[in-house]
């Protein structure tokens, strides 16, 4: 593949395209032969970071249920295995699990290769790698592919596969869970601890099914309820995504049917995770954020919480205000998340958490590693506990005041150069908002304004898009019609600009 196809596959920290035919107006751009060039990329990327010898180094590969998985997964196995590299086949797995083979010591790998493009649809297809440091950063995805656009392959290399051993990770994986698990409730497996408990999982035809059957089903929880634990990469119940309302939906009616507990929601490669209450109520986007931090903050009193720019006033008065904790409340994207989360630790700053609304959490006691499963973990003990001193988990988050009205809008920027545009739209609105007298909250992305009294209440935050075009405004009204009333007002702060098409402003939120 030429090099100027393959630069257009970086998606900030990972590697994405369209992997087969079938959508309209989607030509494939992830081909098995770019695939044997990223693999030679990373091959030599490694050995370079390791400063040793290619034929030294092993690597894990492993792939989530994406119908073009196996095949992609053999094309980076003959690009990594023509440098030398000693290649283990990982199979069906997840994305922490990839990166916890670095860590095994039954594995040990210098360097794993995920075959995954988490939610996206089933046509889409992508790259993960990781050193023993954790996942890649965008400025090594960019040299991995330039070395990818370099490489120059013999017959003898891309002819037939590699010789390659293989290794059943997920079952290695399922063993650390369940040991974070008795650990953490003082018992062992043997003893059962989640006796008596109702789980329900939802792995939304993923690889996530083993979290039920591997970790929860030994340790004595009852899982009947649970679905779509069987790999299918065509998808045919719900998109894999804890941020789209029907799969939300979906485990909530599981829930609810099966008077379970707690119901767990994956995305396809098990790096991000939401959960439903035994009422019925959705702990996802600020609640999960709240849940987490609300288990972690006995242990760390007066610790950072780092979250993305979209979360809500809501969110950061329960932390401060209910769990004694500091919110930083900084950019859109888990890498950047992350990356604040060890930059603050590393400082002196005590910060136990990193995550996203969409379900990505690391924590710094894991790696720094945004794991759904072992964030799942936290919730199940937590289960346990709260239950042992006769209480719910929902109790942990009760004083959570629940969204009233919110939307998202994306202003679409029309003709080129949108991203210099975008910056000077964003210097407008905030000189226009600080012209009106309204609160201009520190905001490390975009522009945010908060309004805590008169006419409305709420808050409302533009931002320019990280690859696109657009630039999203997210709302949130305190009170029922408050939203109406911010809407009206981005319509006031947004007006006159030639190129912005704020006509969305108009309609319902996407």
């Amino acid at each position: 593949m030429e090099k100027e196809q393959l630069l257009k596959l970086q998606n900030g920290s990972d590697i994405r395209g369209v992997a087969l035919e079938g959508v309209a107006g989607e030509g494939v751009t992830l081909t098995e032969e770019a695939c044997i060039q990223i693999g030679a990329g990373f091959a030599a990327w490694l050995a370079q970071k390791t400063g040793r010898p290619p034929q030294s180094l092993a690597v894990g590969i492993g792939r989530d249920s994406r119908i073009s998985g196996p095949a992609l997964a053999a094309a980076v196995e003959k690009g990594v295995a023509s440098s030398g590299a000693r290649i283990v086949r990982c199979g069906m797995a997840t994305t922490p699990a990839l990166f916890m083979s670095t860590v095994f010591p039954e594995t040990n790998f210098d360097g794993a290769v995920m075959i995954t493009a988490s939610h996206l649809p089933f046509n889409r297809n992508g790259v993960k790698l990781f050193d023993r440091n954790g996942g890649l950063e965008h400025e090594d995805i960019a040299d991995i592919l330039e070395r990818a656009a370099a490489y120059a392959p013999d017959a003898a290399g891309t002819a037939a596969p590699p010789a390659a051993g293989s290794f059943d990770l997920i079952s290695r994986y399922a063993e650390h869970l369940k040991s974070a698990i008795c650990g953490a409730l003082g018992a062992d497996a043997a003893e059962q601890p989640l006796s008596g408990l109702k789980i329900v999982v939802d792995a939304g035809n993923g690889s996530g099914g083993f979290f039920a059957e591997a970790v929860l089903a030994p340790l004595g929880a009852d899982t009947a309820g649970s679905q779509f634990l069987e790999p299918d990469g065509s998808f045919p119940n719900h998109i894999p995504n804890p941020e789209n309302k029907a799969a939300m939906e979906s485990v909530r009616g599981a829930v609810l049917t099966n008077a379970a507990d707690l119901g767990l929601i994956f995305d396809t490669d098990v790096d991000r995770m939401s959960a439903v209450l035994a009422d019925g109520s959705e702990v996802n986007r600020d609640a999960i954020i709240a849940m987490i931090a609300a288990i972690l903050a006995p242990e760390c009193p007066g610790a950072t919480i780092v979250t993305d720019s979209v979360t809500s006033d809501r969110l950061t008065r329960f932390l401060e205000q209910e769990l004694g904790l500091h919110h930083l409340r900084y950019m859109r994207g888990y890498k950047n998340v992350i990356n604040k989360c060890i930059e603050l630790n590393k400082n002196g700053t005590v910060c136990p958490l990193a995550m996203e609304t969409s379900g990505h959490g690391a924590l710094k006691d894991n790696y720094y590693l945004d794991d759904g499963a072992f964030l799942a973990v936290k919730l199940v003990v937590a289960l346990a506990q709260t239950r042992r001193n006769g209480r719910t988990i929902g109790s942990l988050i009760e004083k959570l005041p629940p969204p009233v009205e919110e939307g998202e809008y994306r202003l679409k920027i029309k003709g080129g150069g949108f991203k210099e545009y975008g910056a000077a739209v964003l210097e407008e609105f905030r000189r226009r908002a600080h012209g009106r007298g309204l609160e201009l909250p520190e905001s490390y992305e975009g522009v945010r304004i908060s309004l805590k009294d008169g006419g409305a209440q709420g808050w409302i935050l533009l931002r320019m898009s990280l690859h696109d075009p657009v630039m999203p405004m997210n709302i949130e009204g305190a009170r029922r019609g408050d939203l109406a009333k911010l809407v009206e007002l981005a319509k006031s702060l947004t007006a006159g600009f030639d190129r912005l098409d704020a006509s969305c402003l108009d309609g319902q939120p996407a």
